[in-house]
């Protein structure tokens, strides 16, 4: 479960690959390769040039799956089609699928999802898809931002079997105590940036003091549901970032050692 990182050159970006073992993953899926991006805020903190170098490098992955946690843009609808389009070029065997977030909602979320759509990229709200290999499948769910739109887990997980492998998107983490409850295997969120600015000795501070802080960034887990929080890709209010690298995110799919995993 150990994160392995990268860094991108010219581009300070860090690739962080983690091993994710989920108990109902079949075996047939063993390898699964889920790359996640996370708030990309197209706009003028973050230009073309860098939009296009993380799809490029993202297609180098090789992902088996391609997850979008949100945030497409930021602050003018203006930004909305070259995103899209830029976003178009992405590649993943099982295919690209999108959840939108709280600065696509502000812009314009019918007009985001649109121009998505248009791109090939599958984005879910409120449903879930199913996708298989070698008789094996993977269960991908989306919600809509929690505070923005309507986020229906209860409609988006209907007709699922409890025994199924789940993957669920949903850009706001707040998410997690919810899927828990349905007992989803594994969230991958964004939204916080990971606060932009490090503050490691704050969190040591409340390590030893048995205080919690709310969940930034990384893997977490809850009654059985992990979650990955991306620390994302863009910025917002001032085009900072300190001891908080933007994030590239490539996890590794594996059943659970000793469990059984016949195809769903």
């Amino acid at each position: 479960m150990l994160a392995r990182r990268r860094r991108l050159r010219r581009y300070i970006i860090e690739v962080t690959h983690r091993n994710i073992e989920l108990p109902h993953l079949p075996a047939a899926l063993a390898g699964l390769r889920v790359v996640q991006l996370s708030d990309i805020h197209h706009g003028l903190y973050m230009p073309r040039e860098r939009v296009v170098r993380v799809v490029e490098f993202a297609n180098r992955l090789q992902p088996d799956l391609l997850a979008l946690t949100g945030d497409f843009v930021s602050n003018s609808r203006s930004f909305i089609a070259p995103v899209a389009e830029i976003l178009g070029g992405l590649r993943a065997r099982w295919g690209v699928f999108a959840v939108l977030g709280n600065h696509d909602y502000r812009v314009g979320a019918e007009q985001v999802a649109t121009a998505l759509l248009r791109q090939g990229i599958e984005v879910l709200r409120n449903r879930h898809v199913r996708v298989e290999r070698a008789g094996a499948s993977l269960f991908v769910v989306g919600v809509d931002a929690i505070g923005c739109g309507e986020a229906q887990l209860r409609e988006a997980v209907r007709g699922i079997r409890a025994e199924a492998s789940t993957l669920l998107l949903c850009h706001n983490p707040a998410i997690l105590p919810y899927a828990a409850a349905y007992k989803i295997d594994l969230v991958l969120s964004g939204h916080t940036h990971g606060g932009q600015v490090g503050l490691r000795r704050l969190r040591a501070f409340a390590r030893r003091r048995g205080l919690r802080l709310p969940l930034s960034y990384g893997w977490h887990e809850l009654n059985g549901t992990q979650i990955y929080i991306s620390r994302g890709l863009g910025t917002v209010i001032l085009p900072i970032r300190v001891r908080c690298p933007a994030e590239i995110v490539l996890l590794n799919l594996q059943p659970t050692n000793g469990a059984s995993h016949a195809g769903t």
